[in-house]
């Protein structure tokens, strides 16, 4: 029987995979994509599934589920006097249990990162962010198989090409398949400086303050859960890809154009950032807005698309695209999805 792609996304949708090979080592994944670029065969690459929405016909290639593993530290006792550590990991590492090790061993500086699914050669791709702290501000550089240059390849965090939910592995997605990860941690028992207003609330600090790494860590995943965007199979507001529009960044046009409380960040590049969720719900799109009842946003939170259990991809995107332009019409901001669209579109 084929392997069915639903059985590994977090929104449970997609078809089945023609082919399927499960890579345990680091050779495994560049023999197994080499040999598909060899052939000609279209290649998906999975790592968690968390940021994936793959039609309902499925995948017409090979997929290649990255299950390499390993947290290796540069030493193994900081106790405070050296500058910080660097900690490679694999790419199929599970992100949250790399969190989890990070808080339980004093290493700082992703405790705000809790509770996103998803694997940690991911993260990169995406430049994972939420509550205040990015990837991109503890990676020190990425290894990487090039599928043109056919080798291994390491990119310092400068030629990463970091932005806001960017980098240049996302901008040229099928060229570079991540190895592994390092990440440059601090040693303490603090947590980075807390600037994330609604964390701030929750851990009792002002902006700026630190505040223990448990309880960084605990915070971030209680708040989350609160809008079902920590995974638990019971729930169907956890049946998601996560946040499924990004922030806009608008012209400052564009940003004066809208109601005078709509929010807005000025950038230090001229832009503006407004919040896609505000906009949403402005638009008339309220929590657990639905169009045909398989499908429908979070009842908990407003930029969450939810599978209820027996939707399908199609039922899912026709849901998007009637918050999407129900949005441009209303504010004349036009949302771009975050997870990547396999095998169909918006």
């Amino acid at each position: 029987m084929p392997e069915v792609l639903a059985d590994h996304t977090t929104l449970r949708l997609g078809g089945p995979a023609r082919d399927w090979v499960r890579a345990t080592t680091e050779q495994d994944l560049i023999d197994a994509v080499s040999a598909a670029d060899a052939n000609g065969t279209p290649v998906l690459v999975l790592g968690g599934g968390s940021n994936l929405v793959i039609a309902d016909e499925g995948f017409a290639g090979l997929v290649v589920e990255v299950a390499t593993t390993g947290i290796t530290p540069d030493t193994d006792d900081c106790e405070g006097v050296c500058g910080g550590v660097m900690v490679r990991v694999a790419a199929g590492e599970t992100w949250d249990d790399l969190v989890a090790t990070a808080v339980e061993r004093g290493w700082t500086g992703v405790e705000a990162l809790s509770g996103i699914p998803g694997s940690v050669g991911a993260t990169p791709i995406q430049n994972v962010g939420a509550y205040g702290q990015e990837v991109s501000q503890t990676i020190a550089s990425v290894r990487v198989w090039d599928r043109t240059l056919r080798g291994v390849r390491t990119f310092t965090a400068a030629d990463c090409g970091f932005g806001y939910r960017h980098s240049r592995f996302k901008a040229d997605a099928s060229r570079h398949v991540v190895l592994t990860v390092d990440f440059q941690l601090e040693p303490g028992t603090l947590g980075a400086p807390v600037t994330y207003a609604e964390l701030t609330r929750t851990l009792g600090v002002e902006a700026g303050q630190r505040a223990p790494l448990g309880e960084v860590r605990d915070a971030v995943l209680g708040l989350r859960a609160g809008k079902g965007m920590v995974l638990d199979p019971a729930d169907h507001d956890t049946w998601s890809a996560g946040s499924f529009f990004t922030n806009p960044f608008l012209t400052p046009e564009q940003a004066a154009a809208l109601p005078a409380d709509a929010p807005r960040w000025p950038q230090p590049d001229g832009t503006v950032k407004s919040s896609a969720a505000w906009l949403i719900e402005r638009a008339g799109f309220a929590k657990g807005y639905e169009i045909g009842g398989r499908a429908s946003l979070s009842t908990k939170h407003t930029l969450a698309l939810t599978n209820r259990g027996d939707a399908t991809t199609a039922e899912l995107l026709a849901l998007a695209r009637a918050v999407r332009d129900g949005v441009e019409h209303a504010f004349g901001v036009r949302l771009v999805n975050e997870p990547v669209l396999v095998g169909c579109s918006l």
